[in-house]
């Protein structure tokens, strides 16, 4: 794996040097992992387990604290380790001096106290945001990728074909979400890849909704929207079940304008389209219906490494899909009277179309 990283990481020396950088601080966790496989996770949103100085010399260093020399060595050259102390704004300050004088920053990935500090260590660095350089990097899967996100989708696929069983009438959406869980942990999943949706009823109307104490009860609809993380990749999906033998035409309607939807955008994707235009077929047809104003998102996502990350497909997205892009399909319409419909698969983008995962 590590020829891997190591190619990531000329690629992205070459974007850098279009910008004229002598070094990125890579600070976003993701990105962190994407160009050298050290910690997916940080410990905590304000807690870092170190950070990247990628140079354009090729001179790159991993910059970490005491507690993860062991880990660190066993992925980076020891002589290319930098152990920072409790001031690590001052001490990686130092360390950015040594490797040029003009400095991207991820800015979204650094708190406004740590840029303030970097500042105050000393003269002469000059530093600029530089956000997107490794994600757009990110936005193509490698083979290694695709492999691991189907992998990560087939185990989901198989959690869905065996959820609809549990779906019984007294079980809280709390309960579920934990069958949900157990089932993805003991079938190889090494975590969830995001916490787990499931809303009865009038919560199907919250796209985000968490899992409480309502209960499933017999003719109501079920949303359910999961993901898991198998060799670091992500899946996510979504499926809406109706418990019991009469849905009802309202229920009946919504849904079969969700699938309309979606089989329009997907049918409509292929290399070179704008992004924005596959929302564009999607919300086609509910204008058609008369239900727009009801699909109150975008229509979809990127998945790799995070649940969330670029491409997307909204009104708003800049861009066509390219071959290697991994992106979610997932229209919806919610009611608050009643609850919604969201149908969600992810594709990756082929040379000759898309293929769901």
């Amino acid at each position: 794996m590590n020829h891997i990283y190591a190619n990531r990481r000329e690629k992205l020396r070459e974007a850098m040097r279009a910008r004229g950088l002598d070094a990125l601080l890579v600070s976003q966790a993701a990105n962190r992992f994407y160009l050298s496989g050290f910690e997916l996770h940080d410990p905590q949103y304000n807690e870092s387990a170190g950070r990247l100085v990628i140079t354009a010399d090729g001179r790159d260093w991993l910059a970490t604290d005491a507690r993860y020399l062991d880990a660190a060595a066993r992925l980076w050259d020891v002589e290319r380790i930098f152990i920072y102390g409790g001031y690590a704004a001052k001490d990686i300050y130092g360390l950015l001096r040594r490797c040029g004088g003009r400095i991207g920053v991820e800015a979204q990935g650094v708190s406004l106290a740590f840029a303030r500090d970097l500042r105050k260590a000393g003269p002469g660095l000059y530093c600029e945001a530089a956000d997107g350089l490794v994600e757009h990097l990110r936005r193509i899967k490698e083979p290694c990728e695709v492999a691991a996100l189907e992998k990560s989708f087939a185990l989901n696929h198989k959690m869905l074909q065996w959820v609809e069983s549990q779906l019984e009438p007294g079980r809280t959406e709390a309960q579920t979400s934990w069958f949900i869980e157990r089932f993805f942990r003991e079938n190889g999943a090494s975590e969830l890849a995001f916490s787990n949706i499931v809303a009865v009823g009038k919560n199907a109307a919250l796209p985000h909704a968490i899992p409480g104490e309502d209960l499933i009860t017999d003719n109501c609809p079920v949303l359910i929207d999961v993901g898991c993380r198998v060799d670091g990749y992500c899946s996510d999906q979504t499926r809406t079940f109706w418990v019991g033998e009469q849905p009802t035409d309202e229920f009946r309607r919504t849904y079969d304008l969700v699938r309309q939807a979606q089989t329009a955008a997907i049918e409509s994707m292929h290399p070179g389209q704008p992004m924005r235009d596959a929302y564009g077929y999607a919300r086609a047809v509910f204008e058609k219906a008369g239900t727009a104003d009801a699909f109150t998102h975008g229509l979809g996502h990127g998945v790799g490494l995070e649940t969330h990350e670029a491409p997307s497909l909204s009104p708003r997205s800049e861009g066509v899909l390219e071959p290697g892009m991994v992106v979610t399909v997932e229209p919806g319409l919610y009611y608050n009277q009643w609850g919604g419909v969201r149908w969600e698969y992810t594709v990756l983008v082929e040379e000759d179309g898309v293929r769901i995962l």
